[in-house]
């Protein structure tokens, strides 16, 4: 029977906003001397929330954590529009909220509930002949983007107070919740950004479960020892 450490598994991280996702695993390196370090699926600089972090022999599941079903709660301004599709972007155009109603936002958002296909934003991750995209809307290029099949399983508005929503959505992995933010603004015709994202839950973790980056980082090991879930129980 294979022996595994008590850090070959997982934490559970509350991001907060402004670091990237590759920060944070940095960030646990650097501090516990943990060779195998990643995380299970990217959560933009200024998104919040649950990240899962692999440490060691975990680093091998990360493929099949990174595959679970996602639940995001978020803010959408509309009115504004930005080249990133969130507040981080370049403003391209302001426009007049025309007046809308929280029933009048659910009915538009019952339309992404489903299958379907979206083309990921220009200014992401993905590479383009091994560049990421962001590089390359930087210099002001473009390229054409393939479209990913992504299943929205429920989008809804929880309020409204003008300009902006609140809103709760659940997917599958790989969904660009902003690209979904622009596309509303764009049905409506005043367009929109995504002006905050939380992730709530990833498959069976919950943010509630989550412990805060800062406190993370002043753990002892023997401390964030007792925050690792092993790796049996995550490959279960």
């Amino acid at each position: 029977m294979q022996e595994f450490s008590t850090f070959d598994g997982a934490i559970l991280v509350d991001k907060p906003a402004g670091p990237t996702s590759h920060d944070v695993v940095d960030a646990i390196r650097r501090k516990f001397g943990i060779k195998k370090v990643g995380h299970c699926g990217t959560l933009d600089p200024n998104a919040t929330g649950l990240l899962i972090i692999v440490l060691g022999r975990g680093t091998k599941l990360s493929e099949k954590l990174m595959g679970d079903d996602k639940v995001y709660e978020g803010v959408v301004q509309f009115g504004v529009t930005t080249d990133s599709y969130d507040s981080d972007g370049q403003i391209l155009e302001t426009r007049t909220v025309p007046p809308l109603t929280l029933e009048q936002l659910n009915e538009l958002a019952s339309q992404f509930i489903g299958d379907q296909m979206q083309t990921p934003p220009m200014v992401s991750a993905i590479k383009k002949d091994g560049v990421p995209l962001y590089k390359l809307a930087r210099k002001g290029l473009e390229v054409e983007r393939e479209p990913r099949l992504v299943h929205i399983y429920n989008f809804r508005f929880t309020d409204y107070s003008e300009p902006r929503g609140g809103f709760r959505l659940a997917c599958t992995k790989g969904t660009y919740v902003r690209a979904i933010a622009h596309e509303l603004g764009q049905k409506i015709g005043c367009g929109a950004h995504l002006a905050s994202l939380r992730r709530s839950t990833s498959g069976k973790f919950d943010v509630a479960g989550a412990t805060p980056l800062d406190l993370v980082l002043k753990m002892t090991a023997s401390e964030l020892e007792k925050k690792v879930i092993p790796f049996l129980k995550l490959s279960a």
